[in-house]
């Protein structure tokens, strides 16, 4: 199979979908990889460490596009990427389309197979591709949330883990999830009062074992959510309902009745954002204030550790690539239904329920459009 790695072009993005180690795995597979120019060089890599892995360096992402079988991506299609994708051409990336009927149209127009890593699953229920970024999110969530309670990013001048003789800040974290635990580890490391609120009393039971008297865990009810908002300096946003958009947790009149220079950090702004001022911003210019509460809602939160997030999102994405490139999206999804679950649009079709659900459009099982 020739597989094909486009340069990511969105704002601030400089992950890339394959790293050279990847790629001479895929080489050695008996597969052909493409990689447009560049397209590394943003995590320290040059087009010289691809070729020596047996990559072929192309000049434009139009040129991979147009001959690749199969792109590897980090981020969503941006339009003018979605418009070179190809009827029968597989696309494996981030999609989170549930906000998003724009890019789900464009991706239903262009006839492409497209599989999202934030829906495939695994033996146990959970979210593989999707964990390692959200373990870099949720940590990354504490450090952005306290950059942005300095008072010269517009926050109440409070310093996370306080000092002798001053209290440290309250961190409330909404969902005790993957997201959720990597703020709850981070904030506690670095000396704040922690809180955590979900709805899966199980989930807080291995939150309370983990962590012990050292957080506070409290069951989800609106009552709670609004009793322990309003006395917050931080608040971390982090439910995820696969493919779904994420629930509205707090509303635009709560904002009123929190501190002046409180901060949000809505991790689940992929998904459309669990505050209902939430709106997607960018690493160049990250927040903006609403009722005087500082909002983080950056949509690519990881991009900012690009290194990082590269290596450790290939870790998870490789095993999957080298199935569909062996098999065939079609031969790989009978044998894997995890992957299967995966499968977001096919040829026009929506193919993920929730995601259908979600942009109120006709579902059609995926079962249907791999049986043949």
């Amino acid at each position: 199979m020739l597989i094909g790695v486009p340069k990511e072009i969105k704002n601030n993005e400089y992950r890339v979908g394959l790293v050279p180690s990847s790629v001479r795995e895929l080489v050695a597979n008996g597969h052909r990889v493409i990689v447009q120019h560049n397209a590394g060089i943003g995590i320290g890599i040059d087009d010289a460490a691809f070729e020596h892995a047996g990559a072929t360096i192309l000049a434009s992402a139009e040129e991979i596009f147009q001959i690749a079988d199969m792109i590897i991506k980090v981020k969503e299609p941006q339009k003018e990427e979605c418009k070179m994708l190809r009827s029968d051409q597989v696309l494996f990336t981030y999609l989170h389309l549930a906000p998003d009927p724009e890019q789900a149209r464009l991706l239903k127009e262009s006839g492409c197979i497209a599989i999202a890593y934030e829906t495939v699953t695994n033996k146990s229920g959970g979210l593989p591709l999707l964990a390692p970024m959200s373990e870099v999110a949720g940590r990354m969530s504490i450090q952005a949330g306290a950059t942005s309670l300095e008072i010269t990013h517009g926050g109440s001048g409070i310093l996370l883990g306080g000092v002798p003789g001053v209290a440290p800040a309250k961190v409330v974290v909404l969902g005790g999830g993957v997201v959720g635990t990597n703020a709850v580890r981070m904030a506690m490391g670095m000396g704040a009062r922690v809180v955590v609120i979900d709805k899966s009393l199980e989930r807080l039971n291995l939150l309370d074992l983990q962590f012990g008297s050292r957080i506070m865990t409290v069951y989800s009810t609106t009552d709670a959510i609004e009793r322990h908002v309003t006395t917050a300096d931080l608040i971390v946003g982090a439910v995820l309902i696969p493919g779904g958009s994420a629930p509205k947790l707090i509303r635009r009149d709560m904002l009123k009745t929190m501190r002046p220079g409180s901060v949000m950090v809505d991790v689940s702004i992929d998904q459309g954002g669990c505050f209902e001022t939430s709106r997607p911003t960018t690493h160049q210019n990250p927040t903006y204030v609403v009722d005087g509460v500082v909002h983080y809602c950056v949509s690519n939160m990881p991009g900012a550790v690009p290194r990082t997030s590269t290596f450790a999102l290939n870790n998870v994405t490789l095993p999957f690539i080298l199935n569909l490139a062996n098999l065939g999206f079609k031969q790989a999804m009978r044998q894997d239904p995890h992957l299967l679950n995966g499968l977001n649009v096919c040829k026009g079709k929506l193919t993920h329920k929730t995601v259908a659900e979600a942009l109120k459009e006709e579902y059609t099982p995926a079962d249907n459009l791999i049986a043949c």
